[in-house]
């Protein structure tokens, strides 16, 4: 069977934590579920895969592999009982690479108060500084928490009540040293599709938005000036700061390699050992092939800046254990 790119989607985002309960806390109040978990004693770690589940997201009752919009939390054993474990968030030295995640919400005034009386803190508030149309929440392990609008920001103001069953897991955001190399990468050979990019050239950075397109048309206008598709799920966000891509020591924080924090992104192909053949036909760097350890049904690309890249088999395509 050949392997057709414009049938991958953006499974899930991996993420570290510490304790696993206190995070499942938080992003219950964002309004995810824990769609599956895959405990793992032997190797002393616990998978936990949150989604949104409500019969008004994308993928409500979806298989696991089908989807996109997964966030997949790591809990190794012992973390939480170690006051001086810290996990690193991505967006100070040492450690600086993955940025955020970002769930876009129906009313974000309403939505940034309700994640505020419940006790949890902010990196920006919607107030703060020049964009009012953005806020970036923190986790329980410091990881920043983008939350954008999909409806226009100034309807919203006067509404006191929020939905979390309307939300979505809409991106994730990575920083790439150069942009031409990560964007023919994620194009030509991971199949995504460019649907925006924001040019900031007084503050010096570039934002570009990749998707799998799915069957659906991505839209070309914005309701909160920033994100013009945040009522999608799975898309990856490129940063690029200009000038770094002619430094020739400069190179960003995968995440894998210490401090850990970030782990990886995850797409699911539609046919596992047809996709990782065309992989190694474009010359991609492996982390771990299909054939390396005793998994033979994940496989690891590392992209330009050496994030990892986790492909597994849509299950609801054709028929293979991911587990």
């Amino acid at each position: 069977m050949a392997t057709d790119p414009k049938k991958y989607v953006l499974n899930h985002t991996m993420l570290r934590v510490k304790e696993p309960q206190r995070s499942i806390k938080y992003y219950e109040l964002l309004g995810m579920k824990v769609i599956d978990r895959m405990p793992n004693p032997d190797a002393q770690f616990d998978l936990y895969f949150l989604a949104y589940d409500s019969p008004k997201s994308l993928y409500a009752g979806e298989t696991r592999s089908a989807r996109q919009g997964i966030l997949e939390l790591t809990h190794n054993y012992g973390t939480e009982k170690d006051d001086n474990f810290q996990v690193a968030n991505g967006n100070a030295e040492p450690g600086k690479g993955f940025g955020h995640i970002c769930v876009s919400v129906d009313h974000i005034q309403a939505a940034c108060r309700r994640i505020e009386d419940a006790g949890y803190k902010f990196q920006k508030k919607l107030t703060d500084g020049r964009m009012h149309n953005i806020a970036f929440a923190l986790d329980p392990d410091g990881y920043w928490v983008e939350v954008v609008s999909f409806n226009p920001v100034d309807k919203t103001e006067k509404i006191k009540e929020t939905d979390p069953g309307t939300y979505k897991f809409n991106h994730s955001m990575i920083r790439v040293k150069d942009q031409e190399k990560s964007l023919k990468f994620y194009q030509d050979i991971m199949g995504m599709t460019l649907v925006r990019t924001s040019e900031n050239a007084s503050n010096g950075f570039n934002l570009y938005f990749l998707a799998y397109p799915e069957n659906e048309e991505l839209s070309k206008e914005s309701a909160n000036g920033v994100n013009p598709v945040m009522g999608r799920e799975g898309i990856l966000e490129l940063t690029w700061n200009y000038g770094t891509e002619k430094d020739s020591e400069f190179k960003y924080h995968n995440g894998n390699d210490e401090p850990q924090g970030f782990g990886h992104i995850c797409i699911a192909v539609d046919d596992l050992d047809a996709a990782c053949k065309r992989f190694d036909e474009k010359g991609v760097n492996w982390k771990k092939r299909l054939t390396d350890g005793r998994m033979k049904n994940i496989a690891f690309v590392l992209d330009p800046d050496n994030y990892w890249i986790e492909v597994i088999q849509n299950e609801k395509v054709k028929g293979r254990s991911n587990l």
